[in-house]
């Protein structure tokens, strides 16, 4: 009798025994497994300008494509301020060609004559100096009449250097900086155009990226300002799985290593993916991916690039995953 419970208990211990070291066994050489999160970023969308919004071509649930036209607010503002920069532009560029062509030979041709006249008119006045001056030296006028013949001569020598002065700055044209002045208004005019058509183009709301739309926040007529989100869609790519691994298996998932990623939805159907990103930096592990093995630990977060999604993940889905 004692012989037989001998056996058995030496059977149980053997039994216990090998299952302890083939749980062992098991643990280090089964492939690694690991937990996360579905992460695929979102987008909100809002105008950079502001204004009424007249047209929202959207709804919660459709799917979107890049650089399709998701909303668009009133564009006559923006419009207007186009055709007033169109004129400003014109009106800079005209009086460039006038200033690079210089003046009119009409008005050099009138400015030549002004000398003219105004030398005519000098000589004239030169004339009655000499006279008036030799009367008074016979006594025949008073001092008084020759101190007016000569002061009407100095201002006849005085106009003819204006009108000379004139003629010369006709005949050379405008300055160097007055042109370079009239090239600087064109420039300016012209950025002031390219603002203006760009802000005519922010008076639509397009997908930055294929995606589906979340939210719409604003519905037309609505007066908005510039930044305020009006839509907000989730991006089909690029989709992200956030896991945590122990330190002590680490080095089995180096950037690059190919996964298996495995939901409650479809366990036979993996998607395939790729670790893209290993945090440098230890944390607790969080409680959403939370698991015995690792509860209370210190893990590495990871980011596993999926390579192969048709549109069923969601934010926050739980996620298996596996070594290829």
């Amino acid at each position: 009798m004692k012989k037989g419970l001998i056996v058995l208990v030496a059977l149980a211990a053997l039994a216990a025994g090998g299952w302890y070291f083939y749980g062992k066994y098991r643990h280090d050489h089964e492939p690694l497994t690991l937990y996360g999160n579905v992460d695929i970023r979102g987008v909100d969308l809002g105008f950079r300008v502001g204004g009424k919004l007249v047209e929202v071509l959207k709804d919660e649930g459709d799917v979107v494509k890049a650089g399709e036209l998701l909303a668009r607010i009133d564009g006559v503002p923006y419009q207007r301020e186009i055709e007033q920069a169109k004129a400003a532009l014109a009106t800079a560029e005209a009086d460039l060609r006038l200033k690079k062509a210089g003046y009119r030979a009409e008005e050099i041709e009138q400015a030549r004559a002004t000398v003219a006249q105004n030398t005519a008119s000098r000589d004239n006045a030169r004339r009655i100096f000499d006279r008036q001056t030799e009367l008074v030296r016979g006594g025949s006028i008073a001092r008084q009449d020759l101190e007016t013949a000569q002061t009407g001569l100095e201002e006849a020598t005085q106009r003819v250097k204006v009108s000379e002065a004139n003629l010369k700055q006709l005949e050379a044209g405008f300055r160097v900086e007055e042109i370079q002045a009239a090239e600087a208004q064109v420039a300016q005019a012209k950025a002031a155009l390219e603002t203006a058509e760009i802000r005519l183009a922010d008076a639509e709301l397009k997908a930055p990226a294929d995606g589906v739309l979340m939210t719409r926040a604003l519905e037309p007529g609505t007066i908005i300002q510039a930044g305020a989100t009006v839509l907000s869609i989730s991006l089909e790519n690029p989709v992200w799985v956030r896991a945590y691994v122990h330190e002590t298996e680490l080095g089995q998932v180096p950037p690059g290593t190919e996964v298996l990623l495995s939901t409650d939805g479809r366990p036979n159907k993996p998607f395939h993916g790729k670790v893209g990103f290993v945090s440098p930096r230890a944390e607790f592990t969080p409680k959403s991916v939370e698991t015995p093995h690792l509860r209370t630990s210190l893990v590495y977060r990871l980011r596993i690039i999926v390579d192969d999604t048709d549109g069923t993940l969601r934010q926050g889905m739980p996620v298996t995953v596996t070594l290829k």
